[in-house]
């Protein structure tokens, strides 16, 4: 994954939490249907944002193994941000669609909706940027040929960046509390490196103790370097006002850095 810029804000931008794109009337949306299994579900039965991650991974990648996209797997997430307004239940099936809904010259971002059957069924809108990158190298690359005509239609000619915008290292008047983060076998993924999903488990162990912090919710998450085997990883997290903020490190680099907020 790329270095971010460092850029020391506070709060995360609009950009960086804006959502709300509709989705479009012409091109391409993949659509998928997925229940809650056990393993997706919280104790008290809600879906887990790590399980929801992995949705928002598989069919990003289903979508371009059925578009017949060169190297569908070579691409890294470098930004989710997950809007929960209700959470969905143990065993209810979801409606998934994605979309590509911005394209730049290494990288390009997708929308995606999850919904429940029902009035009252759980609602959930994120957007990742994913970067395209050579599999030898781990270095980003041009997007891959004709990726603009099998989706620009859908991206309706918006253009977008890859930077970053959540702070790389905390306000120094921030009190920090610094716990370790054990890997596991199971946490490496094809690359090689620790899989998108596993950081929403971060997230999610520090939603358990703040009660307080409850749907609807946004939480962005960015990825600045890849953790690989071997290295030694401390989650740091400040409270904040309706949420909190963590600095994930691996071997004292900045490796993720995530803001989650109540609405």
């Amino acid at each position: 994954m790329g270095a971010g810029d460092g850029a020391q804000h506070s709060v995360a931008s609009t950009e960086v939490t804006d959502v709300s794109i509709p989705r479009p009337s012409s091109g391409r949306v993949f659509e998928a249907v997925r229940p809650i299994r056990l393993a997706d579900a919280s104790a008290r039965g809600r879906l887990r944002l790590d399980a929801c991650a992995r949705y928002l991974q598989d069919i990003a990648n289903d979508d371009a193994r059925d578009a017949g996209t060169p190297n569908f797997t070579a691409w890294v997430a470098r930004r989710t941000t997950i809007r929960v307004e209700r959470f969905p239940e143990y065993l209810d099936a979801l409606a998934l669609a994605t979309w590509c809904s911005g394209i730049g010259p290494r990288w390009a971002e997708r929308r995606y909706t999850v919904r429940g059957f029902g009035d009252d069924a759980g609602a959930i809108d994120a957007v990742t940027l994913w970067v395209h990158i050579d599999m030898a190298t781990m270095k980003p690359i041009a997007v891959p040929e004709g990726f603009a005509e099998q989706y620009g239609a859908a991206a309706q000619g918006r253009t977008v960046r890859a930077r970053l915008h959540l702070p790389t290292r905390p306000p120094m008047e921030r009190t920090l509390v610094q716990t370790p983060w054990p890997l596991r076998f199971v946490d490496f993924d094809v690359l090689g490196h620790v899989n998108n999903s596993v950081y929403w488990q971060i997230v999610e162990e520090q939603l358990a103790g703040r009660p307080s912090v409850r749907a609807p919710m946004t939480i962005t998450l960015e990825h600045h370097d890849a953790i690989d085997r071997g290295a030694e990883v401390t989650v740091a997290v400040a409270e904040q006002s309706g949420g909190f903020d963590a600095w994930v490190t691996a071997d004292e680099r900045v490796a993720a850095v995530v803001s989650a907020r109540a609405l």
